[in-house]
C-alpha cells in the first residue's frame, strides 16, 4: 500500500476499542465470503489457526494475496479480507497474476480499493458498509477527513469515478 493523502491502511493497533472490536472471518459465513470473491474471479483460502498467512503484507492476522488467491485465518479481520481482495479486483488480469503480497503502489488504486471494499461489505451477511467503515476506523485506517465514513460520503469522488470508468462498481 502506498502513502496516500486520501486513504492509507495502517498496521493494527491492539486496543480494546480497536483490534478486539472488529468482525473476523470466523464471524461471517465462509461460504458467503468465498462466493463473493469467486464472483470476481478470486479464490478464498482458509489457513489453519496460528499458521502463517501466505502473502500477508502487514503480517498476521492480516489477509494475504498471491495471484488470484486471498488467504485468511479465522482471526483475520473481515475488512482486511475485503481490502486485499479488492486490491486484486481493481487490477487488470495480467497484473493480478503477478501479485505476491504487495498489490499496488498507486494512490488511485488504493483509493478505489478502499471504496470498493466498503461497497462489497453489503454483500456479506452480518457486515454491511456501516459496520465495515466502523471497523476500518477502529483498526487504524486513516483518512484525510478523519473517518472512513466521512471519506466515503464526501471525499471519494475520484475513487468512485475510477471504478465506474473500469466497470467495477457493483450493480453498475
Amino acid at each position: 500500500m502506498s502513502a496516500s493523502p486520501t486513504a492509507v491502511a495502517a498496521p493494527a493497533v491492539a486496543t480494546p476499542d480497536g483490534e478486539d472490536a472488529v468482525l473476523r472471518v470466523a464471524d461471517v459465513p465462509f461460504a458467503a465470503a468465498s462466493a463473493l470473491l469467486a464472483a470476481h474471479g478470486l479464490a478464498l483460502h482458509l489457513v489453519a489457526p496460528g499458521a502463517p498467512i501466505p502473502g500477508s503484507y502487514w503480517g498476521e492476522p492480516e489477509a494475504g494475496v498471491i495471484g488470484c488467491n486471498v488467504h485468511v485465518r479465522d482471526d483475520t479481520p473481515v475488512h482486511s479480507m475485503l481490502h486485499e481482495a479488492c486490491h486484486l479486483i481493481v487490477l487488470p488480469a495480467e497484473r493480478r497474476a503477478a501479485v505476491h503480497t504487495d498489490a499496488t503502489d498507486s494512490v488511485a488504486e488504493e483509493d478505489a480499493t478502499c471504496y470498493l471494499q466498503i461497497l462489497l461489505a453489503d454483500a456479506l451477511p452480518g457486515v454491511g458498509r456501516e459496520r465495515l467503515m466502523a471497523d476500518m476506523d477502529a483498526w487504524g485506517y486513516s483518512f484525510r477527513l478523519g473517518s472512513a465514513r466521512a471519506w466515503f460520503e464526501h471525499d471519494a469522488v475520484d475513487a468512485r469515478e475510477w471504478l465506474a470508468t473500469r466497470g467495477l462498481l457493483p450493480g453498475g
